[in-house]
C-alpha cells in the first residue's frame, strides 16, 4: 500500500494484515551533486514502488523521509527516530529503511528496523524494460530479506 487515500482507506479497515512500515532515505543535494543525489532517488523510488507491488497488503510505502545533505546527520537522525516513534505507536511491528546513502550505515544498529543500504544504479541511459529487469532483480534479492525477519518475529 502507498501513501495515497485510498490505500489509506484499505489500510485502516485492514490494517491487522499489514505490519510493516518501508521508509525510502533520500539525500537531496545541490550544485555539483545534484544529479547524483536525483539519479539516487530515482532508483530507490522505483526500488521501493516496485516492492510495494509485490508486497501489496503486507506493507505500508511510506513517503520518503528526505532531508538536505547541509543538514547536519545527527540532526536528521533524530528526527527519523521520532518517525520510527510514531510508527511504532501506529502499531506496524516492521520498520525497513531504503537508501543509497552509504552515511547511514553507522546508525544501523540505532534504528529499530533493518536498514537496506543499496549503491545506486545508474537509470539514465537504460530504456524502460531494462530499468525493470534491474528492478525487479534487485527486489528479487530483497524478497528473501523480507521474509526472514517476518519468520524471526513469529
Amino acid at each position: 500500500m502507498k501513501w495515497v487515500s485510498k490505500d489509506i482507506e484499505t489500510y485502516l479497515s485492514a490494517k491487522e494484515y499489514v505490519d510493516t512500515a518501508v521508509i525510502p532515505l533520500f539525500k537531496v543535494s545541490f550544485g555539483n551533486e545534484m544529479k547524483q543525489s536525483a539519479s539516487s532517488a530515482e532508483f530507490i523510488t522505483l526500488l521501493t514502488n516496485y516492492l510495494e507491488r509485490q508486497f501489496t497488503g503486507r506493507l505500508m510505502l511510506f513517503p520518503p523521509f528526505t532531508y538536505l545533505q547541509t543538514d547536519g546527520l545527527e540532526e536528521v537522525f533524530n528526527k527519523l527516530r521520532n518517525w520510527e516513534a510514531n510508527i511504532e505507536k501506529s502499531e506496524f511491528k516492521h520498520i525497513f529503511y531504503i537508501t543509497s546513502e552509504s552515511d547511514w550505515k553507522k546508525y544501523e544498529k540505532e534504528l529499530t528496523g533493518p536498514l537496506i543500504w543499496l549503491p545506486s544504479l545508474p537509470l539514465e541511459h537504460l530504456n524502460d524494460s531494462q530499468k525493470i529487469s534491474m528492478i525487479e532483480s534487485q527486489v528479487n534479492q530483497l524478497l528473501s530479506l523480507f521474509t526472514q525477519k517476518w519468520h524471526e518475529n513469529l
